[in-house]
């Protein structure tokens, strides 16, 4: 790229020649240049500047993820590197302290707008940490099937949502479901094992339900509360104790959605570790900013360069 041309004018003294644009000594009444330690004052400060711009970007408005698995296949592939908005469902405070990973209150500002059924989310983990890899906070992308309220079911690989077959899209990989089972947290955090191509149905949570609690179900919904930072005990009794005061009932403190991975059959989803909590919600897919077959990147700088997946560099992600 040519860089840019800029003319400069010239001014001229009073004898009509033109003046010298190098710095003149204070004796000819020039101007000196700036004191060493000004300058580097003046660069620390524009230093400053940019990295704390780059920060709150980062922090509040756009971020960078990079996709490690093939959940998402078609639609993102593994060694897509994409951009994500966080200010598009609420403007959020940081969730732990910078640089570190130790959690801290967060709160969300009202927001542009609420995740809709088909939007592609990048979000925390909500499971238990010792079902990820590591104790470091954990990001997930998946595609919103359910949103509060909505009735969710699959039979025989079929989703279901509120009566309506909700079909993957067209250039989703098909992989076999059967062979999507973990024993992880099922759909309301209770642990069992699940079978992927035929689930519920069930209701996802919205703030304000109020969720019957019997001996029978009381286990099934215990992670499920305590998720939300509460505890529930069943007494020696039989009696539903929850933060040590006997109910039969518990009402729900979030809003929460369904998730699932477009290649359904080798994701581990909502299916496995149950709803997604709104305060896990870090922002919407927007586009893919570079991509390469991380498998065969290997060798020198033309074989990797030839492993670069030009076309899909400024996929926008739908």
């Amino acid at each position: 790229m040519d860089e840019d041309q800029r003319h400069i004018p010239t001014s001229t003294t009073s004898s009509g020649n033109p003046s010298d644009l190098a710095h003149e000594s204070p004796e000819t009444g020039g101007s000196a240049s700036p004191p060493f330690g000004r300058r580097v004052t003046s660069y620390l400060k524009t230093l400053l500047f940019t990295v704390l711009v780059a920060f709150l970007l980062k922090t509040f408005v756009i971020e960078a993820f990079r996709i490690p698995s093939g959940s998402m296949e078609n639609t993102l592939l593994v060694g897509d590197f994409l951009l994500v908005n966080k200010i598009v469902y609420g403007l959020k405070t940081p969730r732990y302290i910078p640089l570190t990973n130790l959690a801290i209150p967060s709160f969300t500002l009202p927001a542009f707008g609420s995740v809709r059924r088909g939007d592609v989310v990048v979000f925390e983990y909500p499971g238990r940490h010792s079902d990820a890899e590591g104790n470091e906070p954990t990001y997930y992308i998946k595609r919103c099937v359910g949103i509060p309220g909505d009735t969710v079911v699959i039979r025989s690989g079929q989703v279901i949502v509120d009566g309506r077959e909700v079909l993957p899209p067209s250039h989703a990989k098909s992989s076999y479901a059967g062979r999507a089972r973990w024993r992880e947290a099922g759909p309301n955090g209770g642990s069992g094992s699940v079978d992927g191509n035929n689930f519920g149905p069930t209701i996802v949570p919205k703030k304000g339900d109020v969720i019957s609690l019997t001996a029978g179900s009381a286990a099934e919904w215990r992670e499920f509360v305590e998720r939300e930072h509460h505890r529930l005990e069943i007494g020696s009794n039989g009696k539903i104790l929850v933060d040590g005061i006997e109910t039969n009932s518990y009402t729900v403190r979030r809003n929460y959605y369904f998730m699932l991975g477009d290649n359904r059959g080798n994701s581990l989803d909502s299916r496995f570790w149950g709803f997604l909590p709104e305060g896990n919600i870090v922002g919407e897919a927007l586009v893919v900013y570079w991509s390469w077959d991380p498998e065969d990147a290997v060798g020198g700088v033309q074989e990797r360069v030839s492993k670069i997946r030009w076309p899909r560099i400024g996929t926008l992600i739908r």
